[in-house]
Order: C-alpha cells, then structure tokens, then sequence
C-alpha cells in the first residue's frame, strides 16, 4: 500500500471498453505523478491509501481490470511531516 496525495482530476473520454467510466486522479507518490482509479470519490488535496497490482484491480472491481493503482481509502488525519528530523533553532553550524 502507499500513501500518496491528490492532485487533479484526470479526464480521459476515449478509453478501451474495459476500463468503464470509473473516475481517474493524478496521484503524487513522494515526487512521483502517477494515475489512479478512484473508487472511494476523493478530492484534490486528499491524502488517500492506494494500492498496486492485483489488489488494485480487484479493489476496482475485476481481477480483469486494466489498473495498476487504485484509491481504496481517504486518510482522515496526516501529517507528512511527522517523525521527520527538524533543522536545530538557528540554522546548521
């Protein structure tokens, strides 16, 4: 699983029979843009749980699915930031 951020919508009209009309994001992975399928409606700035592989096309709805990343879940609180070293009061010396 990965804890990724929300972005923007992706709009994609011409699209193989298969992959429906499930709604897309662009998800932001550490630096990384990536699309996935949302299957919970989340919004931009949404820090979201997303899963790969197999689980993402079951959690989107076939194992036949043509998906590699699906939103599963939204992240009530989070702090990105939390745990990381903080820079000591008045700058390195």
């Amino acid at each position: 699983m990965l804890i990724c951020k929300v972005v923007k919508p992706l709009v994609s009209t011409n699209r193989i029979p298969d992959f429906e009309h499930k709604h897309l994001q662009v998800v932001l992975d550490g630096s990384t843009q990536k699309v996935a399928v949302d299957a919970v409606g989340c919004v931009p700035g949404d820090w979201v749980i997303c899963v790969g592989s197999s689980a993402a096309r079951e959690a989107a709805g076939s194992k036949s699915y043509p998906s590699d990343l699906t939103i599963v879940g939204i992240i009530d609180h989070w702090d990105p930031d939390a745990g990381k070293a903080q820079a000591p009061p008045g700058g390195a010396s």
